[in-house]
Formats: C-alpha cells, structure tokens, sequence
C-alpha cells in the first residue's frame, strides 16, 4: 500500500509513534524515526530505516532533521506529527501552570507541527502530493480540567489542521487529525501517578471498557496515510473506544 513510500514520524522511538511507525513500515513505507533521544536504535527495526535525534520544537532542528532525511532518503511523501508532551506533565489548577511551562507545551505541541510542515511541505509539492497526519487528543473535545496548556494545545492541532488542509488542497496535499484517547504507552506507564489518576476512570466511560493501547491508534493512521484516504482531507477521527463521539 505504501510501497516506495518515505514516512517520517516525530516522536517515534517509543510509545504511540513507535507503534505507528510499525504500522507504516508493514504497509511498506521506509521509516524515519524523529525523536530526542533513541532514534537510532529504534530504526535500526525497520529496512532501511533512519534514525534522525533532534528536537522537533527548535527551528535549525527541524532543518536539520528534514534535510538529512532528504540526504538519505531523496524525499518525504508522509509525515505523521506525533511528538509531544503529556505524562511528565502536573495536573492542577490553571492558575498554577507557570508561563514558561505553558510555552514549552505550545512549542513541543503545537510549534513542532508548524515547524515541520513548513520544511517538509515544498518537498511534497514538487512530488505532487503528500499525506500529514496530526496527533491531537480526545481531551479537548471533552473539555478536561487541570491541564489546560495540554488540552488547549491539542485543540490547536485540529484547528491547525483544518486551515492547513484548505491552504493545501490544491496541492494535493491532504492533512488530516487523529486523536486518541487516554493511552497506556511507555511513556504514561513511566508516570504511575497519572495511571492512578486518569486510567480507571478513562476506561469505565468508554463504550469498549478496556485499557487503550498504542496500537489501537495505528489503522486510523495507516488508513490516513494511504490510498484509501486520498478524498480525505481537514478531518479528526477520535479513537477512544467510545468515550466520545465525534
């Protein structure tokens, strides 16, 4: 399905990038790992897979990174912007959250996305096309508190994708949302603290009550990525299990 296909994942050495990554590499696509640390090792996984460390969230970074991708690879036909910030974040009252904590969440969540696309997208458009899929989350459609930088941040992403696959549209250059809902991946699993807070109650308001996995996000991206989605564009599809419906 992705057969001679580039697919570069930010934040792919662990957790629901690694999973997506996995996904995309058995569709056929070569894989590029984009992350801080780890990336090697976790491309050293995939056939010709890359491994690219850097921070998504700094401007000469991304350069960098997309321009060694390039180097080695000739192109990019898929970015899935995945990296962000969630587990090691605090949860408490709005008033709390210091601004210098606001602004790394916007910059590792939300800047990283414009950062990237804006590298990676005249190198679509001179192929002729190009899929980008975002990573947001289900909070923002459920409003909830105590993380207002994350949740605000991840609603940014599916407003940032709409107007971006309007910008894009007539290249063919097709943008769409994917936001999952509270995940057990590595990361998560490294805080108990948040699993003792969020994942009780996470799983008994799904409609499916059980724990959700990275890999229960990866058909959606896969599907996104592909074939099958090129008359999809500017669209969010929640995987939750059913705790809401979008």
């Amino acid at each position: 399905m992705l057969e001679n296909k580039v697919a570069l994942v930010t934040g792919a050495a662990q957790g629901i990038g690694r999973a997506i990554a996995d996904g995309l590499s058995e569709a056929g696509a070569r894989i590029v790992v984009a992350d801080l640390r780890g990336a090697e090792e976790a491309a050293a996984a995939y056939p010709d897979g890359v491994g690219l460390t850097g921070d998504v969230s700094s401007e000469e970074d991304v350069r960098r990174l997309v321009a060694d991708a390039v180097e080695r690879c000739g192109s990019i036909d898929v970015l899935v912007n995945n990296a962000g910030l969630y587990a090691s974040l605090e949860m408490r009252p709005f008033e709390q959250i210091p601004l210098e904590e606001w602004r790394k969440v916007m910059d590792v969540n939300v800047a990283s996305m414009f950062l990237m696309c804006r590298e990676v997208v005249p190198l679509m458009r001179r192929r002729g096309g190009g899929k980008i899929v975002n990573i947001s989350s289900g909070t923002p459609f459920r409003g909830v508190p105590f993380l207002l930088h994350y949740v605000t941040s991840k609603g940014a992403i599916v407003a940032f994708t709409r107007a971006l696959a309007k910008e894009l549209g007539k290249d063919n250059v097709l943008v769409n949302c994917v936001a999952p809902g509270f995940t057990m991946s590595a990361g998560v699993e490294a805080h108990p603290e948040v699993v003792e807070k969020l994942r009780d109650v996470s799983v008994s308001a799904r409609t499916l009550q059980r724990d959700q996995l990275p890999e229960d996000v990866v058909g959606a991206v896969v599907f996104l990525c592909g074939p099958g989605a090129d008359f999809v564009t500017g669209q969010t599809i929640v995987i939750d299990g059913g705790q809401y419906f979008h």
